[in-house]
Parts: C-alpha cells; structure tokens; sequence
C-alpha cells in the first residue's frame, strides 16, 4: 500500500505541532466498548464503586510505605516491577491508582477510568465557571499560573489514562507488551513471544490484509525470514515503531467507517473504486500534489530506514491489492489528511512517552540548520522475526489507542475541532 500506509507518516511529518527527538519529525494532534452491561449498570457501579474504594486505600497506604523507604531502595527497582506490564511507568496520583488495578485487579479498570473521567470532568466544569478575579495584577498572574498548573495536571492524568487503557486492552487480548529494548546476553533484543496469531484475531479481515501491505512495505522479501538476524539502529528502530502507531490508528479510523458502510451496504461498487482510485493515484503523480509518492519516500521510518534497500522490486514492490486499501485510496486528499491526523494532544503525548520508554531517549543533537546529528545512536541485533513483531505490536497499539481516545472523548471532552 506504497500511497495510502505512507501519507500516513507524511501527514504526521508535515502538520506542526510538537517536535519529538524520537520520531525525527513532527507529530500532529487534531469502535467504542461498553464495560458493563446496561441492565446490570447500577449493580455493577455500586460494587464497583466500594472494592475501588478499598483499593484506593491500599494504593495510598503502599504509596506512603514506598516514599518512606525510597531512599533506600535502588531507583531501577520500581521500575523492573512496573514493567511487568508495560515500559511506561505511570506518575500522576491517577495513574499510580490505575497500574495498581492493573496489576491486582483488571477487570475494575473501566469503572474506575469512569469515575476517574466523571471527576476530570467535574473539576473542569468548576474551573471554566470561575471568573477572574478583580484585583490586583500581582493576583491575576497567580491566578493564571494556578488554573495553567491545574489545566497540565488534567492533561498528564488524561494521557496516563489513555495509557492504562490501551494497556488493559492488550491484558484482555492476553498479549504481553514488547519491555525496554536491551540486548541480551548473545547481544540480541528479540527475546519476545511470537504474538502474531492473537495479534490477527484482533483486527478485521480487511484491516489485517492492509497490515500485510504494511510489513511488505518494510521488511519487502524478508517477510518470511524470521530467523536472520540484522544490525540496525536503534534510532530507525524506534521512528518505524513510532510510524507504526500512527498507521495502526490511521488504519482503525478508516476501517471504523469502511465496516459501517459495509453494513449499511453502501460501499461504492468495484468500477467506481477503480475509477476513484485511477484518478487519486493521477494526482498524486503530479509534482506539485502535496501528497505525492515522491514527497513522503523521505521519512526514515518506512522508506530509508535500512538503508534504502525496502524490497528487490522496488518501492512498493509485492503489495497486494485489497477492498480496503481501494476504499481508502478513493479519498480525496482532504479526507485522506484528517484521517491521517491524530486528533489529540494527549494520545501524541503518550504515542512519544511509550517509544521512549521502550526505546530509550537517544543521544543526538539537532543543530540550528535543522539537521539531525545521530553519531552516538546505537546498532541493534534483531531478528526480522523480532522486527515484525514490534510492527504488529505497533498497529495493534495505534488501533487501540484510537478505540480508547474515542471512548474517553465520550465522556471527557478533551479532543480539539
């Protein structure tokens, strides 16, 4: 899918927002579920609300054991336990509260995620009702910087939640999240379970046929080599991870739609998605087309990211066309770019702060010219087995986090127009 699975990371690199050292580019900002059965919701809030209350207790009184103690403990202790079950250590009170449910009780966590929401929402209704204050200027500045304070604290525990979420979603799934990248012993990173059957069963059948696309855009011949083993950077590791993520939620908004037109039945027929389609891929020749092949070939996470060398044939060599992939090439590049843009600035957020945490912060330097110095990145060992799995792992992370955004927007306004 050489047009459609790239634009995806063109349109991350060509929408300003905020810079991320990782990714080596810019990122942009801007399918639910139902926790409990509707005719058991006041039962189910009830129980839910006194075994949180319990737990809340438990986690404030481990809090204060854990800060009387930590000066004697060693800082990576904390850490290794938390990641158990994922690489992002959670800070805010908030989200310590939820990777303890994580931990001791999943199934509580979308009741808690709901209270949690209902309080967010309930202490910014109060502060957007407050009216400043007529006095002084002195006071009118501190009471600016006490509502900035406030408005950062709502946006670090929304982004902790989007994360417990997305986490839960892969406990349910039973797939372990992908830890720290460290070499081993031999001086390989992939000692990590093959996920990819359960990993399948998650997305529909179009939507896996285009994750193929996805993989044969990456690893070209190598798809099916899951033993040989190659020395990569880390760097280039970790922007395709990144470039992973912002496909796999590209591709759950336009499956989202494409399955309800499906249903509807009101999919355009094959001749006209051959016609959309012929005429897309006419614009996208054309030099001066923003979206054009030759403008997103550049970013390292598909296209250079081993050297250039992406398949034998050529870019985009070996992809199969699909249903899905017609569907989405049919859309004009207007839609095309609002698919491909994430919506909000706390799923950008925790999209930087989970690669980070996998991959480490690396040592580069940006100079005035805006060129990036990568001298002291690192080479890695890994399999292309292990490589696959860390795309998968990447798609199915960006799907869910469009799934959970969506269902947190429902009850918490905090995605922007």
């Amino acid at each position: 899918m050489d047009t459609v699975a790239v634009t995806v990371v063109r349109s991350a690199a060509a929408t300003p927002y905020k810079s991320s050292i990782l990714t080596g580019g810019m990122l942009p900002y801007g399918s639910s579920f139902a926790p409990f059965p509707s005719n058991s919701r006041f039962t189910v809030k009830r129980l839910a609300a006194a075994v949180l209350f319990c737990i809340s207790a438990q986690a404030r009184s481990q809090e204060k054991k854990h800060s009387s103690q930590s000066s004697a403990s060693s800082p990576g202790s904390s850490e290794s336990s938390s990641n158990k079950i994922a690489p992002l250590q959670l800070e805010s009170p908030i989200g310590q509260f939820l990777s303890q449910i994580l931990k001791d009780h999943p199934h509580l966590v979308p009741a808690a995620v709901d209270q949690q929401l209902e309080q967010l929402q309930t202490d910014l209704d109060a502060d957007q009702q407050k009216q400043d204050p007529s006095a002084s200027s002195t006071d009118l500045v501190l009471y600016r910087r006490i509502a900035e304070v406030k408005a950062n604290e709502r946006r670090k525990a929304v982004e902790e939640i989007l994360y417990a979420l997305v986490v839960q979603k892969f406990m349910d799934a039973n797939i372990s999240l992908i830890p720290f990248i460290s070499p081993d012993p031999s001086g390989r990173v992939d000692s990590w379970p093959t996920e990819d059957r359960k990993i399948e069963q998650i997305h529909s059948h179009e939507a896996y046929e285009m994750i193929q696309n996805h993989l044969t855009l990456i690893l070209g011949n190598r798809i099916g080599d899951s033993t040989s083993v190659a020395q990569i950077s880390k760097l280039r590791v970790g922007q395709l991870y990144a470039a992973s993520v912002m496909y796999g939620y590209f591709l759950k908004r336009v499956d989202q739609r494409f399955q309800l037109e499906k249903t509807m039945k009101v999919l355009p027929s094959a001749a006209e998605e051959e016609n959309s389609v012929h005429q897309n891929a006419m614009d996208d020749t054309r030099p001066s087309g923003a979206g054009g092949v030759s403008h997103v070939l550049s970013h390292p996470g598909v296209s250079t990211w081993l050297g250039g060398e992406v398949s034998p044939g050529g870019f985009g060599y070996g992809i199969k066309p699909t249903r899905l992939r017609n569907y989405v090439m049919s859309f004009d590049s207007e839609t095309l770019q609002r698919y491909a843009t994430i919506r909000s600035k706390e799923t950008v957020g925790i999209l930087e702060k989970h690669t980070e945490a996998l991959f480490g912060r690396p040592e580069i330097v940006i100079s005035p010219e805006g060129i990036v110095d990568s001298s002291k990145d690192e080479n890695i060992k890994i399999s292309f087995g292990g490589l696959k799995r860390l795309v998968l792992e990447a798609v199915t992370f960006g799907s869910f986090l469009w799934d959970v955004e969506s269902y947190m927007e429902s009850r918490y306004h905090f995605v922007q127009n």
